[in-house]
């Protein structure tokens, strides 16, 4: 029992752990000749403080060992015995209830071969390893090796048998770098990270007043209450119920975390690839229509007859099993809201799992809630509204939001690949549409599947179709050429201005003069005189359109852009590919090969190489010398990015 309960809240407690913009573990190689048919490969990895990478001989049914391997479709060598391992350390793990073996600060680990055809140049092995601190990452690469003795380099690694000189144009030699470590964003993540958790939480109280969550709430506290021995050990019973609810949500954001952890980047491209945005438009239709009442979506039936079965068992692990329970029969109305989170928390910028975390914290505490207050006050029980139709209403409801959300996963997927089809005019139209059906369905013009007969419109529901009704006039002026209204409430789901089906003098936010390669902005900032504000953004961005709209917007903000600024904007999402010529392989100092291939590849990584970060938006300043002028910013308000950039203009001026 004691390990069972250790282990759900170190689980618990890995999802709000921060994951490191290092890597953990960066690995050196190279080669030793020991005979005409026999190599060592030697592995020299350096390990962040407080780090444990573990060794090959950690115990089963604990942290995975090391393991390395002869690549998939290798030929021509074979290992010989285990890898020799420099000194290891050993500590007993209350969690595996066992003595851990690992490394700390650093590790040489020489694997020999021997070769079985000796006409083979290359030889290329598979290395696995766990690192762990407050979050474990498993690291899994391919390392090839020539056997003319020359270690791989960043400048040369070969591949297919082949030597690819890799690009190091990506490397700027900043000056004043020290500047970008005094940005400070705890308050802004941290106010981001809240606003997760409330955007997580309303999703929750939603899914609270669907029809498969809310009959359970006076059945499940009224089971705790009665079935207790003691009125006390009922209410502990449903407090601890609630506290498995939040878990169990929680522990859904872990793997995004150990992916994230991979890769700085890698969530980030994931979220503005052009398959999974239309895939996400794709199950969000398909959930929209579930809330219609076509069709229910349900897990296996098996699933949760075993998991009922297992909360017969009693105590806390029964209790835990009668939450995965509620979790897995309310699926068809939380899975949909569940699949919005996942979806926007990954389309936004900043550190996503944690973001997906805050989200899904959220989400679980709302769902909770009611139980371990009903439990602590049982006569609130008869204040709860009866089940009845309304309940369908706010699922159709549900429905109507979901298919507007999608769209925006669709507009994601046109923008990142610029095809042309769903620009602003159109996307706002669209929305026109779905809401005008909504209001429709509030007066009782349309019926859906599980509708009842029509009865006399209360006033509460034609109030709230009268609210809807006043957003469709909101969004109208949206598509005309030149509106009456900006649409600044709406930041960030629309596309850009810019992207519009009238003819526009500029590809810029705002009609602004913007450059979107760094070497052509460099060279027109020398030629002006004037400092670069480096624009780290994305077409996929929400929080960049927010600062282009509502920030960027302002006419004393917008004429010092206009004015006195060479704007570089770099697209860290685009998926244009770059002319053949132009795609090159970046070697990471962990010694992983990144293909550079599109745009987005290019600057992405551009980012991440020269300011250790691949959030966005981001914004610099600095010289065509390539000196930092001040601080980075991010999103932030409209007070705070004029006096930025007013600081940064004089101290350009003033140090000339």
């Amino acid at each position: 029992m004691k390990k069972f309960f250790t282990l759900f809240i170190l689980l618990a407690t890995l999802t709000l752990s921060a994951q490191t913009e290092k890597d953990p573990a960066v690995f050196e190689t190279s080669i030793q000749k020991i005979s005409e048919t026999e190599y060592d490969l030697i592995y020299n990895i350096t390990i962040l403080d407080k780090w444990h990478l573990y060794s090959q001989y950690n115990p089963e049914d604990a942290s995975l060992p090391l393991a390395i391997s002869i690549a998939k479709n290798a030929t021509g060598f074979e290992l010989i015995g285990k890898a020799t391992e420099s000194k290891t350390y050993k500590e007993y793990s209350d969690v595996w209830e066992k003595e851990e073996i690992f490394f700390k600060d650093k590790a040489t680990i020489t694997q020999r071969i021997k070769l079985t055809n000796k006409d083979i140049t290359t030889v290329k092995v598979n290395f696995f390893a766990q690192v762990c601190k407050e979050v474990c990452i498993q690291i899994e690469d391919d390392y090839t090796f020539s056997l003319d003795g020359k270690s791989i380099t960043n400048e040369e690694i070969v591949i297919d048998g082949k030597s690819t000189q890799l690009s190091n144009n990506l490397k700027l030699d900043l000056k004043n770098t020290a500047l970008l470590k005094e940005i400070t964003n705890q308050d802004e993540e941290s106010g981001s990270l809240l606003n997760l958790f409330l955007l997580g939480f309303a999703g929750g109280l939603l899914a609270l007043l669907t029809p498969c969550v809310f009959p359970m709430i006076p059945l499940t506290v009224s089971f705790f209450t009665k079935q207790s021995q003691s009125r006390a050990k009922g209410i502990s019973n449903a407090i601890l119920y609630g506290f498995f609810i939040v878990v169990i949500y929680i522990l859904l954001s872990i793997p995004f975390h150990l992916i994230d952890g991979l890769d700085p980047s890698i969530l980030n491209t994931i979220s503005t690839n052009v398959w999974l945005n239309v895939f996400f438009f794709a199950i969000l239709v398909f959930f929209a229509f579930s809330f219609f009442g076509y069709f229910e979506i349900t897990l296996p039936s098996s699933w949760g007859n075993k998991m009922d079965s297992a909360s017969n068992v009693g105590g806390v692990i029964g209790i835990f099993f009668m939450a995965l329970t509620l979790a897995i029969v309310s699926f068809s109305c939380t899975g949909p809201i569940l699949g919005s989170l996942l979806a926007g928390s990954l389309n936004t910028s900043g550190d996503q799992a944690m973001q997906l975390s805050a989200g899904m914290t959220g989400f679980g505490a709302a769902l909770a809630l009611p139980f371990a207050l009903f439990a602590l006050f049982p006569s609130w029980l008869n204040s709860l509204p009866k089940s009845g139709g309304w309940l369908n209403t706010t699922k159709v409801i549900l429905g109507f939001l979901e298919l507007a959300f999608a769209f925006k996963f669709l507009s994601n997927a046109d923008l990142v690949i610029r095809f042309g089809f769903l620009k602003r005019e159109i996307f706002i139209g669209i929305w026109i549409l779905i809401f005008i059906g909504l209001v429709l369905y509030l007066f009782k013009r349309i019926k859906f599947p599980h509708d009842g007969p029509n009865k006399k419109l209360s006033f509460s529901r034609v109030s709230f179709g009268i609210l809807v009704l006043s957003f469709v006039v909101y969004l109208v002026p949206g598509t005309f050429k030149t509106p009456t209204w900006s649409l600044k409430a709406l930041s960030g789901f629309p596309p850009p201005q810019f992207y519009s089906i009238y003819e526009q003098e500029s590809d810029c936010p705002l009609g602004l003069n913007c450059y979107k390669d760094f070497d052509e902005g460099l060279a027109a900032a020398k030629a002006a005189n004037k400092p670069i504000l480096l624009d780290f953004t994305g077409w996929a961005c929400v929080n960049c359109r927010k600062v282009e709209e509502n920030v960027w917007s302002e006419p004393d903000i917008y004429q010092l852009l206009k004015d006195d600024y060479i704007l570089i904007s770099l697209y860290v999402d685009d998926q244009k590919k770059l002319p053949e010529e132009d795609q090159f392989q970046f070697k990471r100092e962990n010694g992983k090969v990144k293909e550079i291939e599109t745009i987005g590849d290019k600057w992405s990584t551009f980012q991440t190489v020269n300011f250790q970060t691949a959030s966005q938006p981001y914004y610099v300043q600095m010289t065509a010398d390539l000196e930092i002028l001040q601080r980075a910013e991010q999103y932030t308000d409209r007070d705070t990015y004029y006096r930025w950039l007013k600081d940064g203009k004089e101290k350009f001026y003033n140090d000339k």
